[in-house]
Parts: C-alpha cells; structure tokens; sequence
C-alpha cells in the first residue's frame, strides 16, 4: 500500500531524523529530501528529492493524508497558505523540531487527523507532541471528530466554533437528539451537556441537533449533524439521465422531510450496478452505490409490486427491495416514487446501540 504520510527535511541532521521517522512502522513515510543532499548515484532508495521544498509540498498537498515537516513553523506557514482549501478537506501537518523534541500538530488537528499524528511522531522522535486545539487542552470532545466517529454528517462546519467556544468557556451546551444517535457518546462529558427532550426554540442561543429530519437546519444557531442512516432504492431504465435521478430524490426527500446528508447509501439491481448516471451519483453524493442480485431482491416483501417490473426485469420491485434490503428492515420510509425512467424508494437503516439493533 502507498504511504498515507510524506515527511520533508531541509538539513543533513533533519534528513537523519526524517528517514528514521519515514521507516517506523507506526508512521511508514514516504521521505522528501533537498537535492543538495542526494548522494552521487541516486542515494538510498526509498528518497525522493526536491529542488525547492514549497514546489515539492504544493504537488504532495492533496495527494497524503498528512505531512510531517522537520523545520520552522514560520516557514512551513508561508508554503502552505497558497494550498490551504477548508478544515474539512486539508490533510493534517505536523511541524517537527530538527532534534525532535517538539511535534507541533499545525494544520487539520482534528478533523485531519493532526493531534493524533503529532502524538505518534512524539512517541517515536522522544520527543512531546504540542496540541494547542481549546477542546483538548481542557479534556472536552471535538464534536466535530465524535460526529464523524459516529458516522454524523456536519450540516453546516461555520455553527462549530459557536459551540466549541460554549464548551471551553464553561457553559452548557444543549443536546436535542431525540433518536440518541450522539448522546451516549457523551455520558463522559455528562456536566457539559444538557440533553433536551424537544429542540430549543430557533434563535436561543448555540445548541447541536442530531436528525435525520429536515426543520432543525432552520434555527441560526443549531449545529446540526446529520446521521446517515438513509438507504434510497433506485431503479431504472437505460441510459437514464442523472438530472432526472438527482430531481426525484430531491424531491422525494423534501416532500418526506428528510436530510440529503443523511443518506448513507444507494441500492439498485446489480443488472443496473453499471449504468452511467448511477454511478455518477454515487460519486456525486460520496455514497456508496450498493448492486443485489436479483435472487436476493426477489425474497424482499415490498408494499407495491409491480407486473410491469415483473415482465422486463423478472422482478415484482427493484427500488422498494433494494431500499429494504440496504437497510435491514422490513419498513419503508418512502414508499415507491416515479419519475419518466426512474423509481426510488427509501428505508430507515438498523442502527447498533449496546448490543441491540435499532
């Protein structure tokens, strides 16, 4: 497998250190070193080298989850500004003391996985990783990484720092999660969360909202995340248009009162698994485009059969069974929709919680 981490020296010494670091297992590099420093020959294997480091970084940004630089933190602030895009996309940079005693988690410490690198490079350097993210300097969560460690979707990342900023000054923050897709993450934290029985009226204050249902993205101070647990069925003719599909789920979903993001999967008949516009959407809406066989789809009971679905596919429904079978149960959430060449339907997905499935 290809590394998932890059690090980068300047120096002879840094260069010693970085090759260390790039051969531990708990890191596995790929190593970046300055021209100037590449033996007669070609050097060791397992280096490549660069003319001018900021070249180097600006090609690598987006190609590794993250970078560990043994160097300046000034420095490696000038290069990256140019290549910074958004805290939900950057990759995670760790800025290392040439003696290694310092790894200083500088970019993408939560969502990106910073803090955690810096504390593995630390653990192998000797040395101590710097942390300075507010949240875990008081020993509070980064709701922001329980909500992707819980599979919670972030509506809206600018109602983040409201919260947060809740959370290290002391207050309380409020919690409506009425499916309790968050809330037993938090019994840890249980003094810095009030859990709420119904949503706070809009325009009180920061406060997180944990639903699958459309309405709590109204409120200008809700964080909203999104639990994907939506499995949207789809069936097909050839050669449909992926406009046609992205307006009926559009559209089945507002009429429904439920979140976009809040899908987790698509599900079709594996004799569709290659059509073109679906597997566009997949791509487009980052969910996976599930294929059944037909054996499969044909033992699901589905309220609305269809002799037409039966006559040119050997099937009495595709979009509702799919929906069904995605999910693991037996209810359906929207009941088959149509549009020209397409149908859809969706299912609510079985959620794990202590042992129980629901």
């Amino acid at each position: 497998m290809a590394p998932e981490l890059a690090a980068y020296a300047l120096t002879r010494p840094g260069a010693a250190l970085a090759r260390r670091l790039a051969q531990s297992p708990t890191l596995s590099a790929a190593l970046f070193l300055p021209r100037r420093l590449q033996p007669e020959g070609g050097g060791p294997a397992g280096a490549e080298y660069f003319d001018r480091l900021g070249e180097c970084l600006a090609r690598n940004f987006a190609k590794f989850k993250g970078h560990l630089i043994i160097g300046a933190c000034g420095l490696t602030v000038r290069l990256l500004a140019p290549l910074l895009t958004s805290k939900k996309s950057d990759p995670a940079v760790v800025v290392l003391s040439q003696d290694g005693r310092f790894a200083i988690s500088l970019l993408s410490g939560h969502l990106g996985g910073g803090n955690d690198l810096a504390r593995r490079v630390a653990a192998v350097s000797g040395g101590q990783a710097v942390i300075t993210t507010a949240t875990d300097g008081e020993g509070l969560p980064a709701l922001e990484m329980l909500a992707a460690d819980l599979g919670l979707e972030v509506e809206d990342f600018s109602k983040l720092p409201a919260v947060s900023r809740q959370l290290v000054e002391g207050a309380i923050v409020r919690v409506y999660d009425p499916f309790k897709y968050l809330s037993p993450r938090l019994e840890p934290w249980a003094d810095h969360f009030q859990l709420l029985a119904k949503a706070p009226e809009p325009g009180t204050g920061p406060n997180v909202r944990v639903d699958f249902r459309l309405g709590s993205e109204a409120d200008p101070d809700a964080l909203v995340l999104r639990p994907r647990v939506i499995t949207l069925g789809l069936g097909c003719h050839r050669r449909v248009e992926l406009d046609e599909l992205e307006e009926l789920i559009r559209r089945s979903l507002t009429e429904a009162g439920l979140a976009l993001k809040s899908v987790a999967a698509l599900a079709t008949v594996e004799t569709r698994a290659g059509e073109p516009s679906l597997l566009a959407l997949s791509r487009k809406l980052g969910r996976p485009l599930l294929a059944y066989p037909k054996a499969e789809l044909s033992r699901v009971r589905t309220p609305n059969p269809s002799a037409k679905v039966m006559e040119h596919i050997g099937l009495p429904s595709v979009c509702e069974a799919a929906a069904l079978l995605a999910a693991g149960t037996g209810r359906l959430i929207i009941n088959k929709r149509k549009s020209g060449r397409a149908t859809l339907a969706a299912a609510l997905k079985m959620v794990e919680r202590d042992g129980l499935r629901t």
